[in-house]
């Protein structure tokens, strides 16, 4: 390239010469000299028109205009580039063809957007599930399009962990899981999917849940009564039957237990227990609670250590919340060795507020975590038949949470105690003692 240069320099200077002698030859040296730099000068602009109108012009030919010496090496050069630029977009074109085509073909709707949510691409899916047109939805704000509070919250949160479930905008009977992944700036990549069969047969779950609970609270009350009637008069029966009558009603009670967990639970899960949002004394409330895991722990003299944080004061169903806060401080009880410690801590700080209860029991198996707020699973089915556990106690402080916008963590390691802490949002905490009603 530098040869080249020094080549088309030494033509010019060559040039300029030549007309500088022919001009000398005729006595006008200066004039010679003048009419070849105006020569070159023309033939210049002509080159540079040349270029200008093949650069600019689109329906020009692909081919380069025809020149020689260093105009002919540059429209070389150029063309060159244009060729290779060519061929590098229709390579990337063909692959995005074969993206989008490969994701038109999938069932579960994809969409693009930018960080403010315009809509920059979606599959056919998408048209399907979300009700989008092309040929108008194209730069729409995503949230114009769904006009859901929960997804607007949930669009703005950037805390897409969890997936977002919601009818479609466009045909309600369908039930939608959509998950949020952020890529380049802040962009999203949203993904429907139809869990609508999914969905219905969680709900019939729950509903028979429910409805069986209910149907055989009656008769087991029943049995209930009559077995504690048996085991007060247990000394007029023949010894043979007392160890039968009272092993009946310990299991009659436990059965009672699961039955009162599974309604709550039900309740709980559907909705259908209202949420009363007021405002609880928590530090009241985890002092009694302790106190009747005092009782409970009877015989093993546990070793409880409370400490509440002077803001107590949290916005929320004060039901739910006991209900939560004494499973975990029970099974703490039901799970720890005789003379073990159990640690109760309530504290706050700029992200909220955050309920630990610690113990010294035997400890979880780490690959047991994931799973212990589901329904009757059992890190050590041994345990809960020597406890009368239930099994729906974790999966209660789990939906609990759910409802106030909190989440559980859970910490345990064999050997070393197991810690829960209930993490409450900082919006949840209120900073005054309730205004007390005149007597």
């Amino acid at each position: 390239m530098q040869h080249n240069w020094s080549k088309y320099l030494r033509w010019i200077i060559v040039f300029i010469l030549g007309a500088t002698l022919a001009g000398l030859f005729f006595g006008q040296p200066l004039y010679g000299l003048t009419l070849g730099l105006l020569i070159y000068m023309v033939w210049t602009l002509v080159q540079a028109k040349r270029l200008y109108f093949w650069l600019h012009n689109p329906s020009a030919s692909d081919e380069a205009p025809q020149s020689i010496g260093l105009w002919g090496d540059l429209f070389d050069g150029l063309h060159r580039l244009h060729q290779n630029h060519l061929k590098e977009r229709d390579r990337l074109m063909a692959r995005i063809n074969r993206v989008q085509e490969s994701t038109n073909a999938m069932h579960d709707g994809v969409v693009m957007t930018d960080s403010n949510g315009a809509m920059e691409w979606w599959n056919g899916s998408a048209e399907h599930l979300l009700g989008f047109r092309q040929s108008s939805d194209q730069g729409q704000y995503i949230q114009n399009l769904i006009r859901n509070p929960a997804f607007k919250a949930y669009f703005d949160a950037r805390d897409y962990r969890e997936p977002l479930e919601l009818n479609s905008p466009a045909k309600p009977h369908i039930r939608l899981q959509m998950q949020f992944s952020l890529f380049g700036d802040n962009d999203r990549l949203i993904v429907a999917k139809d869990v609508t069969r999914l969905y219905h047969l969680e709900q019939m779950r729950r509903d028979f849940v429910g409805n069986v609970s209910h149907e055989m609270r009656t008769p087991l009350t029943v049995i209930s009564g009559y077995l504690e009637t048996l085991v007060d008069h247990a000394q007029e029966l023949p010894p043979k039957w007392r160890r039968a009558i009272n092993t009946m009603a310990q299991q009659s009670s436990r059965m009672e237990a699961l039955i009162t967990d599974l309604i709550l639970l039900s309740k709980i899960e559907t909705g259908e227990q209202t949420l009363n949002d007021s405002v609880t004394d928590v530090n009241s409330m985890i002092r009694q609670i302790c106190h009747d895991a005092e009782v409970l722990s009877g015989d093993k003299k546990h070793d409880f250590r409370v400490s509440v944080s002077e803001r107590h004061w949290l916005k929320g169903d004060e039901s739910q919340l006991r209900s939560a806060f004494s499973n975990l401080i029970f099974n703490a009880v039901k799970y720890t060795p005789a003379g073990g410690t159990i640690t109760v801590d309530w504290k706050t700080d700029r992200d909220g507020a955050h309920l630990s209860v610690r113990d010294t029991g035997i400890g979880i198996d780490p690959v047991h975590i994931p799973r212990l707020t589901e329904r009757f699973y059992r890190a050590d089915p041994s345990r809960h038949q020597k406890t009368g556990g239930t099994g729906l106690g974790l999966a209660i402080v789990k939906h609990v949470l759910i409802n106030h916008d909190g989440k559980l963590d859970i910490r345990s390691h064999i050997g070393q105690g197991s810690e829960f802490i209930c993490h409450f949002p900082r919006e949840r905490l209120t900073e005054k003692q309730p205004a007390l009603t005149a007597r």
